[in-house]
C-alpha cells in the first residue's frame, strides 16, 4: 500500500514489576510469545515466572522448545 505506514509495537525494556532494567530478548520474547504480540508491558524472568504461577527453569524450557521450532521472537 503505498503511504501507509508500519506501525511499530514497543514493549517496554524494563520489568513492569521490579523494574529491572534491560530486559534480555528471551523475556521480551516469552512475554510476548504467551501474552501476545501486541502486549506493551514485559516481566523478567522471575516476575514472569511468578505471575504464571511456575518456575524460571519451566519458562526457560519452553523458550527453548520454540526456539527450537524456529519462532523469531527467540
Amino acid at each position: 500500500m503505498r503511504g501507509a505506514t508500519l506501525k511499530v509495537n514497543m514493549i517496554s525494556t524494563s520489568c513492569f514489576v521490579c523494574a529491572k532494567k534491560e530486559l534480555t530478548k528471551d523475556e521480551v520474547g516469552i512475554c510476548k510469545k504467551l501474552l501476545g504480540r501486541r502486549v506493551c508491558q514485559a516481566y523478567c524472568m522471575s516476575c514472569f515466572a511468578d505471575y504464571l504461577e511456575v518456575s524460571a527453569e519451566e519458562l526457560l524450557a519452553r523458550i527453548e522448545d520454540f526456539r527450537d521450532q524456529g519462532c523469531s521472537l527467540f
